[in-house]
């Protein structure tokens, strides 16, 4: 190369220096083959930077949330411009998954994350005044979770996805751009810059300018070499000092960041280097592509003299047809751009050969640029055609920056993208050739670092997750996870190449550093207790039941909001057999489940065996990326004997199996992660099996031996030792039933004497260490016992209650009593042993004895209590059978499931939370309260539930929880949680058909690829919170305002009676009711609560109450007996007359609903409300209603939920007139009439009587509120939306906003057409309808109760309701019950329906007309569930008004009495007052909810207890407050 450099010197006189490229040319030309090949060795300097990055439209998808403009790459998509009309609407759905991605950060363990704004979500038109502040919002929970994660944010402002509004003004080619990104800029650093310290102005402007501008490959697709490409680089430049000094200006001094530019660029390489003309172009190369950006902004402010020579060369010689034409710097404009970086941003993946060509007059940098670039055949390829792997070039380009732009002033260089992609298809986990890419990468900027002394600080890969990668779609894949774009969840998965990137980053290069020393988890040196007396029978301990069984079913589900303690243990758990595989690998020797699994016929689902099972034993990095990511405080793991001991001796010691530990051991520790190290789990070494296993007592010295070697081994980092699991499981499952390896059935005996020995040997093993190790290493030794919690069937039944204690003294008294308590087994079980082996003729008990001594010995054997717990059970008392001789027969006892509680995948095995929490008092109770560390608590799902596991979500959440109820209230000295499982494995007897995981493992694939589950983020939040923290249930104390109503509600099918009394019609109820099988019991409401002959009565329990207004209905029939206005019954009228001068005699306002669902079944007969001669008929019937009542009504309600109407009476059919047979057409026909009647009496009122009568006319809404069953599932928030569209929207978007929603009216015509029909199933307004609808309402009313959890559901062609609507529904377990299975307590989802009500409807004036709660059951008027969902749900509409500026201006509950709750009958009661229908008179009864309700009437609120006792507290016998006008 010295020779080629001479000879250019030569051609020019006089002698020349060389430039920086031919330095460099130089430099690297006259190495050696062996120095280019060299692997540096070496680590990075301390505190350099490893980062991985995303790019806004490429991953974030929601392209329409909250606000979001349309984009350039938007257009493009949608366009179909990308590969295989690929779009950016959901891509990755990061929008969702803030917790997800830093999740997958975490476990890489990189200190920067790189990634870029969305102009658009934040200023949606591109200005400042289109702000959307949920898209503000994103990026902050986004910077704050990745700083909260020890992460440092790297803002890009913009990678190319250009607001479309500003490219239909040009784009970048106007310069009016510029002061629109200054703007945006400007904000930005404003918003994120007190936490964001480095930013980027532009990423890889050059592929904009290139690409977006002038070969029109990519967004915005613009074709035009010759003017726009160069105009969007000038503007580009200009923008991006402007943006720089903004921040020099105004910013650099209170936040002290940095402000560069990512440029992009190849190496470029002469195809000979031996002809000056290529080594001239491939310069030139670089100058059109580095220089055109890094020179002005380096080097003088202006574009390099090679560009510009260029390009005036061509402008004279192609005068007809200039190829390039290159605007001009002023001379402010260079001096403002020069100098304008802070670091120089580097994004490079490949090199190219340049030769020398004649370019012609052709636009674009060959042409212009006289060159003509190619690759070596031999650079290896990737999935793009563009991207060869040249490490070699990165060192190269490395020293040309230093040399070229960096020689004045000196800013550090950060890598600021370089990645490669693979193929879509294919194994894409396995990405070895995207490692060697990385490894001959990084490894070169290493050696600019370390040998040529160029200033590197950061190297962030491209990027952290496959994504939408442009005009090539989701077809090229550069993501170190792989991402599945066919499954709504957009699951994440670790590729080969992340291990690899995690391992670079943990060594901090390619030289292994001593980790810091974590000495894991810091325990008092714990001695063992003074013994305790033995339990006696049955256990003082029932007092657990006493305390808890009769507890309510309220208040046994209550929430608990708190926190663990600081150092609580946090973890996660395996075993051996189950994930490490390599089961006769580096010399192990078999176990017994070894034998057992490959033996044909053992039964285990689909013949699994653990052969390779997760394939831990080769997957450490993996595991430990699971581990880091999560943040756990410990990892429950357990040592495989024969992988230790291959025959189970120490004479057999397999050093290849201590290495694996020691490495899992030290890779914990290096990551702050306690090990908590289980010597035994069930995986006995065949070898002893062989001489009897655990029936011999020579087992004892065996294991201790065993232990030993461990204690010795790794106990000077092992700190947390359980000498065996569950040795209970193994005792009966493995020797009694035979159902596990060792599989022997000998029920009668070996388990006792299986049981005898495990005993000794753990109490053995705990000596040894006690006598050998504790002082110098200070660890804490136990047993994890396996632990159900039973409940007796009757409490109230004295043997149940022995029979329940029997049977926790059978299952964790048997090894508990002796270790804990006084050496010996429970006097439970002794005598109860001792009874049936003597009736069964025995000479002695099949239970053994331990000798004095040995108790002396095993006693207090255990530093702690470690529990694992799953289930609970119901016991009730049976007396055995004798034959045959069994450990279950023993018992005396049966066992049935928790019948009330979720079944799980796992048969007898329900979710019974609550029992967690009354097992760990009774531990309390029973063994002296110990500390106690649940070792394992997890849940199965079937084996198809591979990530998105809602009902492991609901299990954690209500087990962790009743933990928290345990420590917190109760005083039990929890000290850690561990989650079962860490990952999917093999789960025993149901091999891999069902899986525990936090992880899902796809055993299918050799790589056993790792997914993390919702239920991994989820437990991730508990732990980062230590426990259930929400701001949503903390009390708001103030006051509403003033003449705010405050009422109660009822309808007059519903109380009444009196249905056939002074000439009323017949109604559809009247009909439905009387219909078998319709009303549950066959109740009716005949009679009801026979109001229409108590008015007296009912204004006295009003009074009661306090209310200011009360909310009737007016039965149609009762007044027009055939529905129409031919006959007018006057005694109906007489009724409400009445009722309605008793109530403003009384003070109280009457609000009266007009409908409420009892229609004349004479109209029916005729059609009902799919006859629209009905809207006629409805009118007619308000227009009498409003003549004679409304000199004295002022609040009327049309039509009660019409939602109900239409679809429960006309789609399901469950309420009358009970239709189900069109439920595709019907109800959206009878819902259209519901609202041109409710529209033509409101139009009726405003016309002939609102100047008269002054009243306010609305129609009540119902809606639940709707959230994502999956939080971070765009599918799910949508679906949530339908639900909310779908349910209010059908009835509330003509009336408020006019015509039906657009997702209403779209989605049912697309699915009618689709299933062959001509026209959309749902009706259309004409536009004179549409006009006349809008705006018929006075207020809006609301009825609420509760909220859902919504997911899609696809239902094909099937054209109903359900199918329209695409999604189905279901409850968080956690919420509190009623006495309705479809209502749960949910106080938070009324405020944000409310709020959703503002935003959509423009803030009407609301009144909520029903609200309330049922029971069912046993009565009792000590209904504090009703005043609790009061308390909140009021409390809440507080929030929405006082917060955030809901203009609510009432509040109704649901009911004054109980009543017929339609179906249902009189079962479900939401009444303040009990109706003692065992009493002809009816009589109504307060319940406390009375006292409470009233209370907060008085109130008019919640006054602040901090202020002292509140008058409005202490109640008058009467008076109902001033009232107002609404």
């Amino acid at each position: 190369m010295k020779n080629v450099l001479d000879k250019l010197d030569m051609q020019d006189a006089p002698v020349r220096s060389w430039n920086s490229y031919e330095n460099i040319l130089h430099k690297f030309g006259d190495q050696t083959d062996d120095d280019k090949d060299l692997f540096l060795t070496k680590a990075f300097l301390p505190g350099f930077q490893w980062a991985t990055s995303s790019e806004s439209f490429k991953v974030e998808g929601g392209w329409l949330e909250g606000g979001k403009g349309e984009t350039i790459w938007d257009h493009f998509g949608h366009e179909g411009q990308a590969f295989a009309n690929h779009t950016a609407d959901l891509a990755c759905d990061s929008y969702n998954k803030i917790d997800i991605d830093v999740y997958l950060l975490r476990g890489l363990g990189v200190n920067t994350y790189q990634f870029s704004i969305s102009w658009a979500r934040v200023f949606p038109s591109g200005h400042r005044e289109s702000q959307s502040n949920e898209g503000v919002r994103y990026y902050d929970k986004l910077i704050d979770a990745l700083i909260g994660s020890g992460i440092q944010p790297v803002v890009t402002l913009y990678h190319w996805d250009l607001p479309q509004a500003l490219q239909d003004n040009g784009g970048w080619t106007n310069p009016s751009i510029i002061g629109a990104f200054k703007d945006y800029a400007d904000f930005c650093f404003s918003r994120f810059g007190s936490r964001v310290k480095n930013w980027n102005t532009f990423s890889s402007p050059w592929v904009v300018s290139h690409a977006g501008y002038g070969t029109g490959e990519h967004a915005p697709g613009v074709k035009d070499y010759v003017t726009a490409s160069y105009q969007v680089t000038h503007n580009i430049l200009k923008s991006h000092a402007e943006a720089w000094h903004v921040y020099n200006d105004y910013y650099r001094k209170t936040q002290g960041g940095k402000v560069g530019i990512a440029l992009n660029s190849d190496w470029a390489q002469p195809t000979d280097a031996t002809k000056p003309e290529d080594v001239a172009a491939a310069e030139r190369y670089l100058q059109f592509m580095l220089g055109w950006f890094a020179h002005p902004i380096f080097i003088d402010g202006d574009y390099p003299a090679v560009l510009k020579t260029q390009i005036e060369k061509k402008r004279n010689e192609c005068p007809g047809s200039v190829p390039a034409v290159l605007p001009a710097f002023t001379a402010e404009e260079k001096a403002r751009i020069k100098g304008t970086s802070d670091f120089f941003g580097l994004n490079h993946y490949t090199s190219r050969l340049v030769s020398s060509s004649v370019g012609g007059c052709n636009p674009g940098p060959e042409g212009v640029g006289d060159f003509q670039a190619k690759v070596d055949p031999s650079w290896p390829a990737t999935a793009s055609d563009w991207i060869y792997s040249v490490p070699s070039g990165l060192r190269s380009l490395l020293n040309y920056i230093k040399a070229e732009y960096l020689k004045v002033n000196s800013v550090p260089i950060y890598i600021t993208g370089n990645g490669m992609p693979t193929e879509y298809s294919g194994d894409t986990l396995a990405d070895t050739s995207r490692i060697e890419y990385m490894r001959g990468y990084i490894n070169e900027a290493l050696k600019a670092i370390d040998q040529d002394g160029v200033d590197v600080q950061r190297f962030t890969v491209q990027s952290l997750m496959d994504g939408f990668e442009g005009n090539q779609g989701y077809s090229e894949r550069f993501g170190l996870h792989h991402v599945n774009f066919e499954d709504g969840y957009r699951p994440r998965t670790p590729k080969q190449s992340a291990y690899f990137f995690a391992q670079i980053i943990e060594q901090n290069g390619f030289a292994s550093r001593k980790q810091d020393h974590f000495e894991g988890l810091k325990s008092p040196q714990v001695r063992r207790s003074t013994p305790l007396p033995p339990s006696e029978v049955p256990s003082a301990s029932k007092v657990v039941w006493e305390k808890f069984t009769p507890q309510k079913k309220f208040d046994r589900q209550m929430y608990h909001y708190g926190q663990f303690p600081l150092d609580f243990s946090w973890g996660v758990s395996s075993s051996a057999y189950q994930i490490e595989g390599g089961w006769n690998q580096d010399g192990k020797g078999p176990s017994v489940w070894d034998t057992f699994t490959q033996k044909p016929g053992s039964g285990i689902p689909e013949d699994g065996i653990g052969n390779v099972a997760c394939d831990s034993y080769n997957k450490l990095d993996e595991d430990l990326y699971m581990l880091r990511a999560m943040k756990v405080k410990s990892y429950r793991f357990s040592l495989s004997w024969s992988r230790i001991f291959p025959n189970g001796r120490r004479e057999s010691l397999n050093q290849k199996g201590v290495d694996y530990y020691n490495r899992l051991i030290d890779g914990l520790l290096a990551h702050d992660i306690t090990p908590m190290v289980t010597i035994y789990h069930w995986d006995l070494p065949q070898a002893l099996q062989d001489i009897g296993g655990w029936q011999t007592a020579e087992m004892i010295d065996i294991f201790n031996d065993y232990c030993d070697f461990c204690f010795a081994t790794f106990g000077n980092r092992v700190k947390f030792w359980m000498t065996m699991n569950d040795p209970q499981g193994l005792a009966w499952l493995g020797y009694g039933l035979g159902q596990i390896p060792p599989n022997i059935k000998e029920p009668g005996t070996a388990p006792y004497q299986v049981a005898h020995n495990l005993i000794k040997a753990h109490a053995k093993a705990y000596h040894t260490y006690d006598d050998k190790y504790r002082l110098s290493q200070g660890g804490l030794v136990s047993i994890a016992l396996n632990a159900e919690w039973v409940e007796p069937k009757d409490i109230n039944v004295p043997r149940e209650i022995v029979a329940a204690d029997r049977a926790m003294q059978f299952l964790v008294g048997w090894f508990a009593h002796p270790i804990f308590k006084n050496g010996d087994y429970p006097e439970a079980m002794k005598t109860q042993v001792l009874v049936k082996s003597e009736l069964q003729g025995l000479p002695l008990s099949r239970l053994p004895s331990f000798t004095e001594e040995e108790k002396n010995f095993i006693k207090g054997t255990a530093d702690i209590f470690c529990v694992n717990h799953y289930t609970t059970r119901i016991v009730s008392h049976v007396t055995g059978p004798l034959s045959p001789h069994s450990y279950q027969n023993d018992r005396d006892f049966t066992e049935e499931e928790e019948g009330s509680s979720p079944a799980t995948a796992i048969k007898n095995q329900r979710a019974v939370s609550w029992g967690l929490r009354r097992l760990l008092n009774w531990i309390k109770e029973e063994y002296g309260n110990p500390e106690i560390y649940i070792t394992n608590n997890g849940v199965a799902t079937k084996e198809k539930t591979s990530w998105d596991d809602i009902d492991r979500v609901f299990f954690y959440k209500t087990y962790i929880n009743e933990a928290l109820k345990a420590y917190e209230v109760d005083g039990v000295q929890l000290k850690g949680y561990t989650a079962a499982s860490l990952m999917d494995s093999f789960e025993w007897l149901n091999g891999y058909t069902v899986g525990f995981g936090l992880y899902h493992v796809d055993i299918t694939d050799p790589n056993r690829p790792r997914t993390p589950k919702f239920s991994a983020h989820f437990y991730f939040q508990v732990m980062k919170d230590n426990g259930f923290q929400t701001n949503d249930e903390r009390m708001l104390y103030g006051e509403f305002p003033q003449g705010f109503l405050w009422s109660t509600a009822t309808a007059s099918y519903q109380i009444e009676g009196g249905w056939r009394a002074d000439g009323k019609g017949l109604s559809i109820w009247d009909k439905f009711a009387h219909t078998p099988l319709r009303i549950f019991e066959n109740d009716n409401g005949d009679i009801a609560c026979d109001s229409y002959n108590k008015i007296d009565e009912d204004i006295a329990i009003l009074k009661q109450l306090r209310v200011n207004h009360y909310r009737f209905s007016i039965s149609w029939t009762r007044i027009l007996p055939d529905g129409t206005k031919n006959y007018i019954n006057e005694a109906g009228f007489s009724y409400y007359d009445r009722l309605v001068n008793a109530l403003l005699a009384a003070n109280i306002q009457p609000h009266v609903t007009l409908y409420h669902w009892d229609l004349p079944l004479a109209l029916q007969n005729v059609g009902g409300w799919e006859n629209d001669t009905i809207v006629e008929r409805f009118r007619d019937y308000a227009d009498i209603i409003f003549s004679r009542l409304g000199d004295r009504v002022k609040l009327w309600v049309t039509i009660n939920e019409p939602y109900n109407v239409a679809m429960v009476g006309h789609g399901y059919g469950v309420a009358a007139p009970g239709i189900s047979f069109r439920p595709g057409t019907l109800p959206y026909i009878v819902g259209h009439n519901l609202i041109k009647a409710h529209a033509e009496a409101w139009h009726l009122y405003n016309d002939k009587y609102r100047a008269k009568q002054n009243g306010k006319v609305s129609i009540t809404i119902n809606s639940d509120w709707s959230e994502p069953r999956n939080p971070y599932k765009q599918e799910d928030i949508d679906a949530a939306r339908r639900v909310i569209q779908f349910y209010i929207g059908w009835f509330a978007h003509p009336i408020f906003n006019g015509d039906y929603s657009e997702m209403m009216k779209t989605i049912i015509r697309e699915r009618s057409l689709a299933a062959g029909l001509t026209q959309s199933r749902l009706p259309e307004f004409t536009p004179e309808e549409i006009k006349r609808i809008k705006g018929t309402y006075d207020y809006f009313g609301f009825n609420h109760y509760t909220t859902v959890l919504a997911f899609p559901v696809e239902y094909g062609n099937l054209q109903h309701y359900d199918g329209d609507r695409g999604a189905g529904t279901t409850a968080d377990r956690a919420w509190l019950n009623s006495g309705s299975g479809w209502l749960k307590i949910t106080p938070f989802g009324l405020r944000r329906i409310l709020n959703f009500i503002k935003e959509e409807y423009g803030n009407p004036m609301i009144i909520i007309t029903e609200n309330g709660i049922s029971e069912r059951g046993p009565v009792d008027l000590k209904d504090s569930h009703r005043s609790y969902y009061y308390e909140k749900y009021i409390n809440q509409m507080l929030k929405a008004n006082l917060l955030d500026g809901v203009d609510v201006r009432g509040y109704t509950t649901w009911s004054l009495m109980d009543n017929l709750e339609w179906a249902t009958g009189f079962a479900e009661r939401f009444g303040h007052f009990y109706v003692n229908r065992s009493d002809p008179k009816l009589p109504r009864v307060a319940k406390e909810s009375v006292s409470f309700f009233s209370t907060i009437i008085n109130c008019n609120g919640f006054p602040d207890p901090a202020s002292g006792p509140h008058d409005c507290m202490k109640q008058e016998p009467e008076g109902n407050g001033e009232v107002a006008a609404v």
